[in-house]
């Protein structure tokens, strides 16, 4: 079974209620860099990527939400996720030197926020938990 890997509140609300069956949601309270290494860490213990960590047109230091699946343990590494998503961190920490930071919570507002929230949910919901694919 896929896991979500998420910092979106409105991710876990939405998809933790589901029935039976439904991919499991973990919570993390960070900032997308910590998703993405959050992620890294999974798949060295055998996950794979399920959906892209970059998806969608979205940059790093423009929200601070990212929701990522990955598929259940192998007893392997997958080298294609582990390339996968050790470009996507490289890729956050160049926003991070070049911009306001990788996704970090700036002062926005509630409702930016909210907007936020609600595209990395349309983003996972259409792309990730339909699909499961990269």
């Amino acid at each position: 079974m896929s896991i979500v890997v998420t910092n979106n509140p409105v991710v876990r609300d939405k998809l933790s209620g589901q029935e039976a069956g439904f991919h499991p949601v973990e919570f993390y309270d960070t900032d997308y860099l910590g998703v993405l290494k959050t992620v890294r860490d999974k798949i060295h213990l055998g996950h794979e990527l399920l959906t892209h960590p970059l998806s969608g047109s979205v940059k790093p230091g423009e929200t601070p939400y990212k929701t990522v699946i990955v598929g259940a343990k192998k007893s392997s590494l997958d080298e294609e996720s582990l390339s996968i998503i050790e470009d996507s961190i490289q890729t956050c920490l160049k926003f991070t030197r070049s911009s306001a930071g990788c996704g970090m919570k700036k002062n926005w507002d509630a409702k930016i926020l909210a907007d936020f929230q609600l595209v990395d949910y349309n983003l996972v919901f259409s792309e990730g938990i339909k699909k499961c694919t990269i």
